[in-house]
């Protein structure tokens, strides 16, 4: 009987997976311009609405040790304006034409989008083809910038409590790789930078070839075409290979831990481990092993740790998606008169279970439901469908894969979650930071 009931689970599960992956699938076209230029169509006529997007494979890791923070610094620097377009102007063609943009850099790519009404799509690609072209890399910008974004380092990394924490696990965790520093990277290196310097970063990155070009929203294919093409087929490529870094971090064997005093009232632990490449079988399992641990209240940290033993207030566990190998951190604030080593042990008890013993059936099937029901939500807007196209082709070639990564969630099993807690949650894999107010610093 119960061997019959676990094949008609089975087969349940498959079918309502094919539905679910039917019913959601996005349509889109691409296609690559002489240059290089990668470019995306995806129609939706649902709302008169396009979105534009442009995708630099760029980030902080793309940078010298000595030169860290321009990526960053570019996401500002793009917004001053361009040979056709005065300084400052640029988010005012925006506004005025009843639209919305905005930008954002990690370590390994840069993100740029407007939404406008879809009479408003040629704007849009002027735009963002003016920045890739004609950008004003000149000394009143990068002066106004240096400003902008060192005022920016100070606020989020000196002046917000705990939010040096990335910095401080990252300068220990990695040796060789250049996720040691942070997309933020150095205020000192930011002003030390000189406009040649911005200049070289510029035409070494901002290139057609190094691009992706995506449109999404209410569209024609053809009348798209023909406007790609008025924009962007005649930008010349760069002749210069993109600077990729092929280093690979060392296996950990080694725990490091060390304390952190910061402008803080309450104490905290952070925790990070080393985790796999983006886009592999194990990248898939530490993601659902870090939802499992904390994803939501009837989750293992939250349930043992906040509500029954009322050990701490707050607690997380998260992979940061990183191209490369990369991070998993878990956290956590604990309760008024509960000790760190307390505390710490109780988490390191929870991830010990889970290298000991398979999760239930139950819990596994809880999680494929809570990334079934992410997958719609992630694609549930223009915006977030221009963005998960663009980025799974920079990072995958595979723009498909917004269709197809939910099956990878899915084919995760119990034993690959037990197997990745004991392969990277290892102590000799991992950072562990005490933070701790200043005023206990002696």
């Amino acid at each position: 009987m119960k061997i019959k009931q676990l094949l008609l689970s089975f087969i349940l599960l498959t079918f309502a997976t094919s539905i679910f992956a039917q019913a959601n699938k996005i349509e889109f076209e691409e296609y690559d311009l002489d240059n290089g230029l990668h470019v995306i169509l995806h129609q939706d006529n649902s709302f008169p609405l396009v979105v534009v997007t442009i995708t630099y494979h760029v980030g902080s890791k793309n940078e010298k040790p000595e030169r860290t923070g321009f990526a960053h610094f570019f996401e500002h620097l793009m917004f001053e304006g361009s040979e056709n377009i005065a300084r400052g102007e640029y988010s005012k063609i925006v506004d005025k034409a009843g639209g919305t943009l905005n930008a954002n850099t990690t370590w390994d790519r840069t993100f740029f989008y407007e939404v406008l009404s879809s009479n408003q799509l040629e704007l849009g690609l002027w735009l963002e083809s003016e920045r890739m072209l004609h950008l004003n890399v000149d000394s009143i910008g990068v002066a106004t910038q240096k400003k902008v974004v060192t005022e920016e380092i100070k606020q989020i990394e000196e002046n917000q409590p705990y939010m040096s924490f990335q910095k401080e696990i990252v300068k220990r965790a990695f040796t060789v790789h250049p996720y040691q520093w942070t997309v933020l990277g150095s205020a000192e290196h930011v002003m030390a930078a000189t406009e040649e310097d911005y200049k070289e970063f510029y035409n070494s990155f901002y290139v057609p070839n190094n691009a992706v070009l995506t449109i999404v929203g209410d569209i024609d294919f053809d009348d798209a075409k023909k406007l790609i093409n008025k924009y962007y087929a005649d930008m010349p490529a760069s002749e210069n290979e993109i600077y990729r870094p092929n280093v690979k971090e060392p296996i950990k064997h080694e725990e490091i831990r060390d304390t952190v005093y910061d402008n803080i009232q309450l104490p905290a632990i952070f925790q990070a481990y080393h985790t796999p490449k983006n886009g592999t079988k194990d990248f898939y399992a530490v993601d659902m092993l870090a939802t499992l641990l904390s994803g939501g209240e009837s989750s293992r940290l939250f349930k043992e740790l906040v509500d029954d033993k009322q050990l701490a207030m707050q607690v997380a566990s998260f992979q940061f998606p990183y191209e490369d190998e990369g991070l998993a951190f878990t956290l956590a604030l604990p309760n008024m008169g509960v000790e760190l080593t307390d505390l710490e042990k109780a988490i390191d008890a929870e991830i010990e279970k889970v290298q000991n013993e398979l999760i239930s059936e139950k819990e596994l099937q809880k999680l494929k439901n809570q990334y079934e029901v992410n997958a719609v939500n992630d694609n549930a807007s223009l915006e977030s469908r221009a963005y998960n196209l663009a980025i799974n082709y920079v990072f995958h070639k595979d723009a498909n894969l917004i269709n197809t990564e939910i099956d990878n969630y899915l084919a995760v099993t119990r034993e690959d979650i037990m197997r990745v807690a004991k392969e990277y949650f290892r102590k000799d894999n991992r950072v562990v930071l005490y933070y701790l107010p200043k005023s206990q610093q002696q």
